[in-house]
């Protein structure tokens, strides 16, 4: 089934065209059904026949994506650096562009057809998964994966991850161009059976168009089949005391439950960010907790705190120490606190400390993954041409090394309970969150600090992340930010409880402590290095048909002269 090949012009409109539906499928706008039109739209404006054109192609679309979608990079520094980070996530597009022209010589591919939409969607994610690695360890924003949070599609995260929900997305996105083409010339067709006499109408074409749809609609909602631990108790729930507390899905609980405070302290001014208002920061944050504590005192197994709760170290502050020893007591629960440590030989840490009255610090973990440009600056000098902004970052962010989890005592002295912890920008890191489950984590935690970033859609593209994870590992989640979004959400992806940007807000959730590894978790790497592979042997496959239909296509042309 081949696509009739797009004028250049036609192609330019598609491309940035499509970049803008794709921008839709996410948060905030949140159309998800707008990424499967996206693709087909890219799998439309990629039908000229030439790499340089279609890498061109697939910049536009990329950057009409990128821009808007990481509206938040401007939000939080300036236009340079906004730019350059949308280019250079363009940029992995403009590859695939040029790599698709040359996948689809492959001899075996050249029938179209289905084979070729599977090699489209196996192209794109290998694309997205080297995305997402490299370069400075990768940046995964944007993966189709992500805008999947509340469709049918998004279950699959629990077979195979990110990898898996993106591949039906592509697949369903590149048969649904296959199946518009063939109603095109359907249509065509039946109208020159209108105006010239022996035309024949075009039934077998939409009879095609219709299998292809149908296809496509199976790839989409097959997810919809899978055993997902979906909870019936889920949603807010009144105490007797008449508290509203949040269910996370008690009901599908395997080792018992956890009940968890969290506290959104809010900053005082948006776009300052949390480091501008410290004290403020830390105040707001003991005040959740005392809230938390007039109502729920000696009830609470752990209070979960935002990245930066506390950007003052309670290790080095004496008084941030009394602070948490006080709220702490007065809660009857340790509380999990986001700070930073400065080491002796340099650079800092960004941390979750589980902080227990009277003991200070009983479990730590340090972020694995600093985020480049925003938590270290490499290349730095060279940067400073471009940008001063790479003077915010006075003190380069380290890499922890220590497992992503920290064990909170059980106030029924039932043992440890083990909180899957990943800090803000990890939640998109497949890698570590796995990492975290195979590692005995019963939840997940994910502190952020948003004040950085305004009111963008940057806290709720990563709730969705949150999501998606939830799904992947089979554990209830939650996010606290310190502006907000926060959310809990049920192991089958589902939201029960949300906060609003800026505000300050204090929760309750009871969460399913888990021990079953899901298929995705099982998994490990293997989804990405297969898609990967497939993609090389695609690669190669098509230069060495090209290779050979050149050469054919010499020979005829030498036979023809002679």
């Amino acid at each position: 089934m081949r696509l009739r090949e797009p004028s250049r012009l036609l192609s330019l409109f598609l491309a940035v065209t499509g970049g803008l539906v794709l921008w839709a499928a996410f948060p905030d706008a949140g159309a998800w059904p707008a990424a499967f039109v996206a693709v087909a739209v890219l799998y439309w404006a990629l039908g000229r026949d030439h790499a340089w054109w279609n890498a061109l192609m697939g910049l536009l679309f990329g950057l009409a994506f990128f821009l808007p979608h990481l509206w938040w990079a401007h939000e939080s520094t300036e236009t340079v650096p906004w730019i350059a980070v949308a280019g250079v996530e363009a940029l992995f597009l403009a590859g695939f562009g040029a790599l698709w022209t040359w996948v689809r010589r492959a001899r075996f591919l050249r029938r179209r057809g289905w084979r070729l939409a599977a090699a489209f969607a196996v192209l794109y994610v290998a694309v997205e998964q080297w995305r997402a690695e490299i370069p400075f360890g990768g940046f995964p924003w944007g993966r189709l994966a992500w805008a999947m949070a509340p469709a049918p599609t998004g279950r699959a995260a629990w077979l195979g991850g990110t990898v898996a929900v993106s591949l039906l997305v592509a697949l369903a996105g590149a048969l649904l161009a296959l199946a518009v083409a063939a109603l095109v010339r359907a249509a065509g067709r039946t109208a020159r059976a209108g105006t010239t006499p022996g035309t024949r109408t075009a039934p077998r074409e939409v009879g095609h168009a219709v299998g292809v749809l149908t296809l496509g609609a199976m790839v989409a909602l097959a997810p919809l089949l899978l055993p997902l631990p979906t909870s019936a108790s889920a949603g807010p729930v009144r105490t007797p005391e008449g508290q509203e507390v949040y269910d996370a899905g008690s009901d599908v609980a395997e080792q018992g439950t956890l009940w968890v405070g969290a506290v959104q302290g809010n900053v005082g001014e948006p776009g300052l960010g949390a480091f501008a208002n410290r004290a403020e920061v830390l105040n707001n944050h003991l005040e959740g907790t005392y809230t938390l504590a007039g109502d729920f005192a000696g009830e609470l197994d752990v209070v979960l705190w935002p990245e930066n709760g506390s950007d003052l170290d309670p290790q080095t502050a004496p008084d941030v120490a009394r602070g948490l020893d006080a709220a702490a007591t007065a809660v009857g629960a340790p509380i999990l606190v986001g700070a930073q440590e400065f080491p002796e030989t340099g650079g800092r840490y960004n941390v979750s400390l589980l902080w227990q009255a009277g003991q200070g610090v009983i479990g730590r973990y340090a972020k694995q993954h600093p985020a480049p440009f925003g938590e270290y600056i490499p290349m730095r000098s060279v940067l400073r041409l471009l940008s001063d902004q790479v003077d915010r970052v006075t003190t380069d962010m380290i890499a922890g090394v220590n497992p992503p989890y920290v064990d909170v005592p059980s106030r029924l002295g039932q043992g440890d309970y083990r909180l899957g912890t990943v800090i803000c920008f990890e939640v998109a890191y497949d890698e570590i969150v796995r990492d975290a489950v195979r590692q005995g984590a019963q939840v997940l935690v994910v502190p952020t600090n948003n004040a950085s970033f305004g009111f963008t859609a940057e806290s709720t593209q990563q709730l969705a992340m949150s999501r998606v994870q939830a799904i992947t590992t089979g554990r209830a989640t939650v996010q606290i930010s310190t502006v907000g979004v926060s959310g809990v959400i049920t192991p089958d992806g589902t939201v029960v409880r949300r906060s609003g940007l800026f505000t300050a807000d204090e929760f309750v959730a009871n969460l399913p402590l888990r021990s079953t590894v899901t298929p995705a978790v099982a998994a490990g790497y293997w989804p990405g290095w297969v898609v990967g592979g497939l993609a090389c042997v695609l690669v190669v496959a098509g230069v060495v048909g090209g290779i050979g239909a050149r050469r054919r296509d010499r020979g005829v042309r030498e036979a023809a002269q002679r």
